[in-house]
């Protein structure tokens, strides 16, 4: 069967069709995803899970839809303050946004543990985050111990990775919205079945099924 996180830290690839030359294309810099592609991924979520989901102000919107497609309902924000401009047609861009969103029964950080929303920290290379926000994310949560990061270009100690440019510790797929469900109703009713202890309920065929 597989693993399932606590933690969900994902920075998707977007796909953006405004670029006026090459040079300034996100496929310049790596390969990007088809937004369905984005959405349809089967993420491994436990019943209870907090999702920090990184978005740009042009693709706010469909961060919200990744959101609400990989079953989490959205929170809150904060914003990654580069210290440096970009580009940008509106603004030279100089912030990033991380959503937060949670599915099941997961609480907001100890008051002692709750800083401002913006974070600084000055941009090195092009897509690489900020390692203050993953700091606190690891000390404002260090009770949940399963975390993985989506889309990962390096591993990082106390996480799992996967993505195209590092060695993947999960197989994840692309998958319909209804085998979405179907996979997620499914598992809801292992565990049910694990939690009662009921082997007669649980069959090989069962954790195959939830192999991916």
């Amino acid at each position: 069967m597989q693993k399932k996180y606590d933690i969900i830290y994902a920075d998707p690839p977007w796909r953006y069709n405004f670029s006026q030359t090459e040079k300034n294309s996100i496929e310049a810099h790596y390969n990007s995803m088809p937004l369905e592609d984005i959405k349809n991924l089967y993420v491994p979520s436990k019943e209870n899970c907090i999702l920090f989901l990184w978005g740009t102000a042009p693709k706010i919107m469909e961060a919200l839809d990744v959101m609400s497609a990989w079953g989490f309902e959205y929170k809150t924000q904060a914003v990654w303050d580069k210290l440096r401009t970009g580009i940008g047609y509106w603004f030279l861009g100089q912030h990033e946004i991380l959503l937060i969103g949670t599915r099941g029964k997961m609480s907001p950080p100890i008051p002692m543990l709750r800083g401002g929303s913006v974070f600084k920290e000055r941009k090195t290379t092009h897509s690489k985050k900020p390692k203050c926000v993953r700091q606190w994310i690891e000390e404002s949560f260090a009770y949940l111990h399963d975390k993985i990061e989506l889309f990962a270009r390096n591993k990082t100690e106390g996480w799992d990775v996967w993505g195209n440019e590092v060695d993947c510790d999960i197989k994840l797929e692309v998958v319909t919205p209804e085998e979405h469900v179907k996979r997620d109703e499914k598992a809801a009713e292992l565990s049910a079945a694990m939690f009662a202890h009921d082997a007669n309920q649980i069959t090989i065929d069962d954790f195959n099924d939830l192999i991916i």
